[in-house]
């Protein structure tokens, strides 16, 4: 009786993942599940995996694009299952992904990684930028103060290289500075929530984020939230007026969305922005950026040599906006638009 269930249940997950992921005719570079390198790849392979805990079943098509028989297919499905599960927070983009399976899967032949990869429409090994810097072990020299947000909004990010992030005030360093007119607001506030009073409420709101704060809920609860826009530290990306600028904005959009971040401050700039190295799941963003080549090393305002080894390196590959023979430098692009010309 279990095992019909489970049957019923694993052809049920086959047969609606067969009608939303149908690979179209007309593209040839979208895997088995109808996908390219986007999210929906990610999702896909999730719930293939979740779909193998069910029923032992791996996807029927996969050999096609590998070399393994099924039996070792099973068993690389029970691995991969696990270290999902394993990994916290779980991937999110095909890079995520195709990280935990080339990480998982590291003694497989070459053909059956990348077979399982295509299958997904995940990204090869050969495209994936090797990242070397992680989080640092002590306070580096200038340090002022480190953050750590709450899970990053997609539309706090501004360009390639500016990003609003809230920090709970429950953290001790926030919870000593607030505002006696923010708490007395967010007291208030839920007193005219608690009354139904909820145009009340929203001016109380607007106050608590016309102060630098905001009210945002988190897992069922309410909490107090203080803003800090952060400038990346030494690096500068294309304005969105210049080419490569949308698509670093996308870049730093797809590491940091709803990821909770590690911010180290050092500055803070003409612009009342805080000026600091940002770490993501242990990843130093300003690394990503200037080895996918969608920013530059701002070595104006900053020394350090490995920023500039790693924009070297984009310049020798000619990835992202060094494709161009003589790319426009941002700070000459914006002097140029203060200047008139």
């Amino acid at each position: 009786m279990v095992s019909s269930m489970r049957n019923v249940m694993g052809n049920a997950l086959r047969f609606l993942y067969g009608q939303c992921f149908q690979p179209s005719a007309a593209d040839d570079s979208l895997g088995h599940h109808g996908v390219t390198t986007d999210n929906l790849g990610v999702s896909a392979l999730a719930h293939d995996l979740y779909n193998f805990e069910i029923t032992s079943q791996v996807p029927q098509r996969l050999s096609q694009h590998v070399v393994s028989t099924k039996k070792t297919q099973a068993n690389w499905y029970k691995k991969l299952a696990n270290a999902w599960r394993k990994s916290k927070p779980p991937p999110k983009t095909p890079e995520e992904a195709s990280r935990l399976v080339i990480q998982t899967l590291k003694k497989l032949q070459k053909a059956d990684v990348e077979g399982l990869l295509a299958f997904y429409g995940l990204p090869l090994p050969q495209t994936l930028v090797e990242l070397s810097h992680g989080a640092p072990q002590s306070d580096p020299a200038g340090l002022k103060f480190e953050l750590h947000t709450i899970a990053v909004d997609a539309k706090a990010v501004a360009d390639g290289d500016t990003i609003t992030v809230y920090v709970n005030t429950s953290d001790p360093r926030e919870l000593s500075n607030i505002p006696r007119k923010v708490q007395a607001a967010v007291v208030q506030r839920s007193e005219a929530r608690a009354q139904r009073n909820y145009e009340r409420a929203d001016e109380l709101h607007q106050q608590i984020i016309d102060s630098g704060y905001r009210v945002i809920p988190v897992q069922n609860e309410q909490i107090l939230a203080r803003k800090y826009r952060i400038r990346l530290r030494g690096i500068d990306a294309p304005e969105g007026e210049m080419p490569y600028g949308q698509e670093a904005k996308e870049e730093l959009t797809k590491i940091v969305d709803n990821k909770c971040l590690r911010v180290l401050v050092f500055d803070e700039d003409r612009y009342g922005r805080s000026v600091g190295d940002i770490y993501c799941n242990g990843i130093f963003v300003q690394e990503v950026m200037l080895k996918k080549g969608l920013a530059w090393h701002y070595k104006a305002y900053d020394k350090r040599p490995e920023l500039d080894k790693w924009e070297r390196e984009a310049r020798a590959k000619q990835v992202g906006l060094w494709a161009a023979p003589n790319p426009e430098m941002p700070w000459e692009w914006r002097k140029d638009r203060r200047e008139g010309r």
